[in-house]
Formats: C-alpha cells, sequence, structure tokens
C-alpha cells in the first residue's frame, strides 16, 4: 500500500512538471504581432478627371401642328425609319382650314372686284373736273373709297396667307435627311400647337455633352483629347473636345463642353451615357500601394511601415488614385519599403511585427500611360 501511494505521488509529480514546461509565460503584449506586408512599387502618375455624358444626335426636330389643332388622319413612319427632307410623315384633318381658306379666297375675289369697280369710277369722274361738270369733293370721295377697298383688299389676302399657313400645316413633312427616333401619336388622337407627333434625328454626326466642374475649365479646352466609352455599345473611342461654353452655368456652376464625333455608319445611339476621360497635366513620378493599405484623411494617407520588424505610422501627402491604388511622392517613400496591407487596424506605432510579405499580380504597379487618355474604369477626382 506504501508502495502504491509513492507511485501515485510520483506520478503526479512528473505531470505537474511536464505540465509547467508547456506554459507560456509570455504575454501577448509582448509578442510580434502578425501581418501582411507588401512592397511599395515605383511607377509614374497622372491627374485625371472622369465624367458622365451623354450623347446626343447633331440635330433633333420635333414635327407637329404649329398653328391648328385637329385630328390624326395618318402617321407614316415609325422610329428607326430612315427619312429624307420633305416626306411627309404625318397628315391631319384639315376640313375646317381648307373650307376658311375657300371662303377667304371668295371674299378676295369679291374685295377686288369692288375695288376695281371703284378706281374706274373714280378715273372717269376725274375726267368731268376740266369741262366743271362734277365737283371736286365728288371726285376726292369716289377716289378715297377706291382706297379703302384697296385696304381691304390687302387685309383679306393677308388673312388668305394665313389660312393658307394653317392647311400647310395639315401635312408634316421631315425637314432634314435623317431617322425617326419616337412616334408620339397615332391616328385618331387629337393634336394641338406644339404637339409632337414624330421626332426626327441627324447622326451623321454625334455630340458627346458632358457638364463639368467650373474648376477644371482650363484643363477642357477645345483641341483636348479625351477618351469616351459608350455604355450602349460598350465601345471606346478618343477623340478631341470640339467646343467649350464660355459661360458657366448659374445654377449648378458647371462648365458644358461637347465633342464631335463621325457615325456614318449610324452606330451610336443617342440620348444614351458616355463616360467621358480626361488627363490633366504631364505624368509625374510616384510610388503606389493598394488603397487598402493606407487610411486617407483631407488630402494624407496614414500607412504602416515595417522596418526592422517594427511598425512604423508614417503620413504621407496623396498625389492622387486610379484603378485601386494610392499614389505617393516618391521622396517620401521609395519604392520596395514594407508596407502592411493587413492586421495595420490593430496596430500602434512602434509594436513590433511580424510580417509575411504578400506576393502582388504582375502589371499591378499602378504605371499610368503618359501618351493617351486615362485608362478606363478609374479616375481621380470628381464623377459628375
Amino acid at each position: 500500500m506504501t508502495v502504491g501511494a509513492a507511485l501515485v505521488i510520483a506520478a503526479v509529480v512528473v505531470l505537474s512538471v511536464r505540465a509547467a514546461r508547456g506554459v507560456n509565460r509570455e504575454t501577448l503584449d509582448s509578442a510580434p504581432r502578425p501581418v501582411t506586408v507588401i512592397a511599395a512599387t515605383a511607377g509614374t502618375y497622372r491627374d485625371s478627371r472622369t465624367y458622365v455624358g451623354s450623347i446626343r444626335p447633331w440635330v433633333e426636330a420635333n414635327v407637329g401642328p404649329q398653328y391648328i389643332s385637329a385630328y390624326v388622319l395618318a402617321v407614316t413612319v415609325r422610329p428607326g425609319a430612315v427619312v429624307t427632307r420633305g416626306q411627309t410623315l404625318a397628315t391631319l384633318d384639315c376640313s375646317n382650314p381648307t373650307a376658311a381658306t375657300r371662303s377667304i379666297a371668295m371674299q378676295a375675289r369679291a374685295v377686288d372686284a369692288r375695288h376695281r369697280a371703284a378706281e374706274d369710277e373714280a378715273a372717269r369722274l376725274a375726267t368731268m373736273l376740266d369741262g366743271g361738270f362734277i365737283a371736286p369733293n365728288e371726285v376726292e370721295q369716289k377716289t378715297a373709297v377706291s382706297l379703302s377697298e384697296q385696304a381691304r383688299l390687302l387685309e383679306t389676302q393677308a388673312n388668305l396667307v394665313r389660312s393658307t399657313l394653317d392647311v400647310h400645316d395639315c401635312v408634316l413633312r421631315a425637314p432634314f435627311d435623317g431617322e425617326v427616333g419616337s412616334r408620339t401619336f397615332d391616328p385618331g388622337a387629337f393634336v394641338h400647337p406644339g404637339d409632337s407627333i414624330v421626332s426626327v434625328v441627324d447622326r451623321d454626326v454625334v455630340r458627346v455633352t458632358v457638364d463639368a466642374s467650373e474648376k477644371d475649365f482650363d484643363a477642357l479646352s477645345p483641341s483636348t483629347p479625351v477618351g469616351i466609352d459608350l455604355l450602349a455599345t460598350g465601345g471606346h473611342l478618343v477623340a478631341p473636345i470640339s467646343r467649350r461654353s464660355p459661360r458657366a452655368d448659374p445654377k449648378t456652376r458647371t462648365v458644358r463642353f461637347e465633342v464631335d464625333v463621325a457615325d456614318p455608319q449610324r452606330q451610336y445611339p443617342t440620348e444614351t451615357t458616355a463616360i467621358v476621360h480626361v488627363d490633366l497635366g504631364d505624368p509625374v513620378p510616384a510610388t503606389s500601394v493598394p488603397m487598402y493599405a493606407a487610411t486617407q484623411d483631407q488630402g494624407k494617407a496614414k500607412v504602416f511601415l515595417v522596418v526592422d520588424g517594427v511598425a512604423r505610422a508614417r503620413t504621407f501627402p496623396v498625389l492622387g488614385e486610379m484603378g485601386g491604388r494610392l499614389f505617393l511622392p516618391p521622396a517620401s517613400l521609395p519604392a520596395g519599403t514594407l508596407v502592411v496591407t493587413e492586421g495595420r487596424a490593430l496596430l500602434s506605432d512602434g509594436e513590433r511585427v511580424q510580417a509575411s510579405v504578400e506576393t502582388e499580380a504582375p502589371g499591378a504597379g499602378g504605371v499610368v500611360d503618359a501618351g493617351g487618355p486615362a485608362p478606363r474604369g478609374g479616375g481621380y477626382g470628381r464623377s459628375l
């Protein structure tokens, strides 16, 4: 029994010693904090702007009555139809204007006959003055009647011209060569002056219109090349700015500029969205890091650098952003410096770290081509 007790005591002592050896007596605060780092990459940066614009036709007309209200008899075209100048697009019921025109024409003929008769009578009476057969007062009265009828004739002819315009307003024609963009009314509808029955657009040349911030006025001078992404077709093209408004909109404080794009094949739909990229200034050397590796505030970026196994918090001025990367001055942050990407939220300045280097995909250095517009899908600054 004594031997058994001794064995139990010995086993307890051995287990206690073994457990004591496995205890980690180092505090968590004193242990290096595991983080992921990435090397800053050398490259170049060019400031740019990205705007949201729209594609508009070179010229567009809403075709409808301008003088009369009438029922629509026929609409001969539908959206997408190609039309030529002078082609009939729609006709209106002109029974009333036509009857009114005929009535005024007959009135004009009657007034003309009375005017001729009064004029001839005044001429005959004037020949009787030399013999003293008639008083001058009678000649003057007949002459006044002739002039009155002449004035009434001119008034009636003016009314006839106005009524003729009403008749002409019943046949609506294409004002230029183009395509039908919309059809608003069908036969049987009642339209009023100013209503648009169909619209005609000319797409041989389209205009990309953009409203930019007034602060970018100097950078948007005519002939400046811009990149354009067409959302409707997925196409991309480069064209120069054609014109820029000399004044800003007083309500939005934006300046409009336009880019003319030739479209002889009529492949760009109008009233669709265009993303316009404009480069500003010249490319400058820069060091880039992923945007998630920094905290930005008022044009400055705070990052954690790893120097000799110690995290160092540093703040640098920001040159710009593009493509998910942050561009910093190379004099402040040399290329190759290790920057903390993951685990930085719990770091403090001067804290020891255990760094694991993150491998960056090839071509992610943030080098921007200095010879063309800004790459699609990115842009530092403001999107309007």
